[in-house]
């Protein structure tokens, strides 16, 4: 029983349909702005990105720079924290990829919803 309760604090922070989409972004492109994180998901709103960052950088998984200039300039990266969630990240996106080719043999279509 003890296992699982690990097991569920780690999905706790990686559990929603954006939180892993902005790490893939943060972890493959590096540091980003606000905006081009935006750009980079494009069916994500203002308001669901930042509170989604937020709770990343709560969990010490994301780094927020804030730099003292006018206009404001604000910078995000993965934590050295969070980089140890690279290689699982990695491996459920390549499951998820894989997931999406079983089910488009095993129905014809493509039911990933994308």
């Amino acid at each position: 029983m003890e296992s699982y309760c690990k097991f569920e604090s780690a999905l706790d922070i990686l559990i929603g349909k954006w939180k892993p989409v902005i790490l893939l972004q943060l972890i493959n492109k590096g540091t980003m702005r606000f905006g081009e994180l935006q750009k980079s998901i494009p069916d994500i709103n203002k308001k669901m990105l930042t509170q989604q960052l937020r709770e990343l950088e709560y969990n010490d998984i994301v780094h927020r720079e804030v730099y003292n200039q006018i206009p404001p300039k604000v910078e995000y990266s993965i934590s050295e924290y969070g980089k140890g969630l690279s290689s699982v990240l990695q491996v459920l996106n390549d499951w998820g990829v894989s997931h999406i080719e079983h089910m488009k043999k095993l129905y014809g279509v493509d039911r990933s919803g994308s």
